[in-house]
């Protein structure tokens, strides 16, 4: 992964940890948007239970930022992830729809700031991010 990207994309999301649990709303609101039957996958009807929900995406998505930088350590933690999703009945497909939402997400929280620079570097990392876990949850993915 380039550096370029790499920074591009640690500093635009520090202009939107401080409003993670807005960001982590607008997420969910476009994910389910863009394909209401996923919503079966998630505690809806429970909106403490979402916002812990929201919570976990943010954490993940924060470390996952951070560790780009050392993509060895990052690789492995990824992998497990795209595993442990299997059993919460992730489908490969979903990690288009995922990928879409958090893309509008970003659009949203970060303005202005959401440059096609930036859009196309979050649009490589959470490609290979997806990549990774999804081979690791599914095999060989295309």
């Amino acid at each position: 992964m380039e550096k370029r990207t790499i920074e591009l994309v640690q500093s635009s999301f520090e202009k939107i940890a401080p409003i993670a649990e807005t960001a982590a709303k607008i997420f969910y609101d476009k994910l389910f948007e863009l394909d209401s039957d996923l919503e079966k996958l998630f505690p809806t009807a429970n909106p403490e239970a979402m916002k812990g929900q929201g919570n976990k995406l943010m954490t993940m998505l924060a470390s996952a930022v951070a560790g780009l930088t050392n993509l060895d350590k990052l690789i492995p933690i990824l992998e497990n992830l795209g595993k442990n999703h299997v059993s919460y009945n992730v489908e490969a497909s979903h990690y288009d729809t995922v990928g879409a939402a958090l893309l509008e997400t970003l659009s949203i929280g970060l303005g202005e700031d959401f440059t096609p620079e930036v859009k196309e570097a979050w649009t490589d990392t959470y490609t290979v991010m997806a990549s990774v876990m999804k081979t690791a949850a599914y095999g060989e993915v295309v």
